[in-house]
């Protein structure tokens, strides 16, 4: 590579590139496997690649975390033995037979119907938010409402009580955040394990109290839940709330930031949405797609393969770039302009397969939500800060900060 783009490379492999769209055009074009030591694994950036390996038994998911957090040191490695331990029973840490299992006894609580039944609580929140908002502010748009809003769906899905979903926040980034640089760093990993433990003790009261008094919620659907005399065991039963708590807040918030700073950024597709709402579905389709919230999944190799040409072993890394991939003009024509319009638009920000986001029906309908609100309560929106911050994290992309001006 050029060495502007080396050095563009180097700093996405620490999750610290601003604009990591040149690089992955030019690792399509050049090397679309590409071995990268700062994510330790293979790159994949072609449309093509990324959808088959996301449907590949033989790129399973297990096996990633040991992958990743062997690097670490090895007193620190047997010290975080629970951190690991707890993020094992996520369900995008496991592979059948126990994804199956897992994922059919969560489905039967995750349903459409619970999700619908959330739709006033979100315009109900996403109004008392946008209440607060002042003609002629200036704001951040990610504090005052990309932030707290999932936070708040999130908790109230699973019966967190309001004034408690700020703490689930924090501990959310934090575990988050561990994953969020190419290799492990000990810091955020003992940070991320106090807040692992600290949530975990949390959502075991919440169960425990749910077993005396079931409420009419998701936490208690999953308690209850049973599958010919299947049953989540209670560490599955922590693992899988704070995994939905961390989930759902995370990319939700992501989802509607990026979004917003699509359409700021290109004023007409945002005239051509204000003008007909009924665009509303593709538009977040699109934003989903322009700037995936999660930049790429990880697999591992079960069995030597080849990919493309290039062989794996058995054992190694391979990272699906799924924002690479949402670019890729083999699949979109003119990937890189917004169409908030697009169709057909068959993006990999969910991912695909068995392991397809479970929360995306909930996601979707916060963004649509939100912007229909946005839109149709502000004549006039804009960038009051074009400098944006974004996240440093290989992983999750999004602003910190993104300052806007209403009237």
């Amino acid at each position: 590579m050029p060495q502007l783009l080396d050095d563009e490379y180097q700093r996405l492999c620490r999750g610290q590139l601003a604009d990591p769209y040149p690089v992955y055009s030019r690792l399509r074009e050049d090397e679309p496997v590409h071995w990268s030591d700062g994510f330790n694994g293979w790159l994949l950036t072609r449309y093509a690649n990324v959808q088959a390996a996301l449907k590949d038994p033989q790129l399973p998911s297990g096996g990633r975390l040991d992958s990743y957090m062997r690097t670490l040191p090895f007193d620190v490695l047997n010290e975080c033995k629970p951190l690991r331990d707890h993020y094992a029973t996520w369900l995008v840490n496991l592979d059948p037979p126990d994804h199956t299992r897992l994922r059919t006894l969560v489905s039967k609580a995750f349903t459409p119907r619970v999700v619908e039944q959330l739709r006033a609580f979100i315009e109900d929140t996403t109004d008392e938010l946008l209440a607060s908002w002042t003609s002629n502010e200036k704001l951040d748009f990610v504090s005052r409402l990309a932030r707290p809003l999932p936070a708040r769906v999130i908790s109230r899905l699973l019966g967190i009580r309001p004034e408690e979903s700020a703490q689930f926040e924090q501990w959310s980034e934090e575990i988050s955040a561990f994953q969020g640089t190419g290799q492990p760093q000990v810091s955020l990993a003992k940070r991320a394990q106090a807040a692992v433990e600290a949530m975990s003790s949390f959502v075991r009261r919440l169960v425990m109290r749910r077993r005396a008094e079931p409420l009419d919620d998701l936490l208690s659907a999953l308690v209850s839940v049973e599958e010919r005399g299947d049953r989540l065991q209670e560490h599955e039963l922590v693992g899988m709330t704070v995994f939905l708590l961390v989930a759902g807040h995370e990319t939700t918030m992501s989802l509607l930031a990026n979004g917003l700073l699509a359409l700021l950024s290109h004023p007409e597709q945002l005239d051509r949405l204000r003008a007909d709402l009924d665009l509303m579905p593709t538009a977040i389709e699109e934003f989903l797609r322009f700037e995936s919230p999660l930049q790429h999944q990880v697999r591992t190799a079960r069995c030597d393969m080849d990919i493309a040409g290039v062989s794996i072993a058995q054992g190694d890394r391979v990272v699906l770039m799924l924002g690479a991939a949402n670019r890729d003009s083999a699949q979109f024509p003119d990937p890189d302009r917004l169409d908030v319009g697009r169709t057909p638009n068959q993006h990999l920000a969910f991912g695909l397969g068995t392991h397809y986001c479970i929360g995306a029906p909930l996601a979707r309908l916060e963004a649509q939500i939100v912007f229909r609100a946005l839109l149709e309560r502000f004549a006039t929106i804009s960038l009051y800060d074009s400098h944006i911050v974004w996240r440093r994290h290989t992983s999750m992309r999004n602003p910190e900060k993104l300052y806007i001006a209403i009237d």
